[in-house]
């Protein structure tokens, strides 16, 4: 069987703590070893890794982030896309929260990236490498790429060609 190139994750995160104090309850249910989970009562999805509200930053970076940094050292393309409604966890997953103040044991999935990349690099002085990063965000149907001041404002368009290939975007991490 051929190899799908795209992999989906999900994350479930522990409850809020204003959650908690209003008497909320945990609606999904995961079966880690089927890499389900199941909402409500009945409602089962299937993923390609599964990873509770005890998992932690190293755990999501190690199995889904650090395979695709080394395709992409090797000179492909990596792409991660991070969704979800306000307050499911993206930001935390993916940057760690407030970057600067984190704890190293805290980073996201970027800084995580970012060093690891970059250590590889320094280690490899004889071969040039050309990186190129976007760092996307998509909210209500419009796209901006927070790296870039002059897009901050205006919006991003993705393209299609006529034979509905659409334009690529150079990204080490789309989110």
């Amino acid at each position: 069987m051929e190899e799908i190139p795209v992999k989906v994750a999900v994350r479930v995160r522990p409850l809020l703590s204003k959650e908690i104090l209003h008497n909320h309850q945990a609606c999904v249910t995961l079966v880690p070893k089927a890499k389900q989970v199941i909402i409500g009562k009945d409602h089962v999805f299937t993923f390609d890794f599964v990873f509770g509200k005890n998992s932690t930053q190293e755990e999501v970076y190690a199995v889904c982030i650090k395979p695709l940094l080394v395709s992409l050292t090797e000179g492909y393309n990596a792409t991660v896309f991070a969704y979800g409604q306000t307050g499911s966890g993206k930001t935390y997953t993916i940057g760690g929260d407030h970057i600067a103040s984190v704890a190293v044991d805290e980073r996201g999935i970027i800084p995580r990236a970012i060093q690891e990349l970059f250590h590889h690099i320094s280690e490899h002085r004889n071969i040039n490498f050309c990186v190129k990063v976007s760092y996307i965000e998509v909210y209500k149907e419009e796209l901006r790429d927070l790296l870039d001041l002059e897009t901050s404002v205006k919006k991003l368009h993705i393209r299609e060609d006529k034979k509905g290939n659409t334009g690529r975007i150079p990204a080490l991490l789309v989110c």
